[in-house]
């Protein structure tokens, strides 16, 4: 079965549009597309957020993000997934994340969608720096976001 897979990490903004055309392109399988996209808020924890860095390790981030997808190819059967995380220096309203995954029905390419966004979350190597008006901090995955892990990791 051939699965469309492709994984990016990169400083570039992304076309949310270009990037589920070349998902569904020429791919008469597809019956179903779930995209998510995650941008910089202004506020987190209460406080203003003016901006936020991201750091990763290349290489290592990628082979990660890759092994997420081809987890979720195995237990969702999709028929292919785009993963692109930016890096960098990011404004409030700047998109960070973009995942989209393609089957033939929407359960699997939902699943399959939140799946991705949840390792991500948790397990991805990202390290991510806030800058506030009381200064800059180190941004961790939150209670919430181990808790969705963990739920996958229990065979949900």
């Amino acid at each position: 079965m051939r699965v469309m897979r492709h994984v990016a990490v990169q400083t570039a903004d992304f076309d949310t549009s270009a990037e589920l055309a070349a998902l569904r392109a020429s791919d008469a399988r597809v019956g179903a597309v779930c995209c998510f996209v995650g941008c910089v808020r202004d506020r987190n924890e209460g406080d203003e957020v003016a901006s936020m860095e991201l750091e990763h390790y290349p290489g290592m981030t990628e082979a990660s993000i890759a092994a997420i997808v081809d987890q979720a190819v195995e237990r969702f059967g999709i028929h292919g997934a785009r993963v692109i995380h930016r890096v960098g220096l990011l404004q409030p309203l700047d998109q960070i994340v973009f995942v989209a995954v393609s089957a033939a029905h929407r359960g699997a390419s939902f699943q399959a969608c939140e799946f991705i966004m949840d390792y991500l979350k948790t397990q991805a190597p990202f390290w991510k720096k806030e800058q506030t008006p009381e200064g800059a901090r180190w941004v961790d995955a939150r209670v919430s976001d181990d808790a969705a892990l963990a739920r996958w990791q229990a065979g949900a």
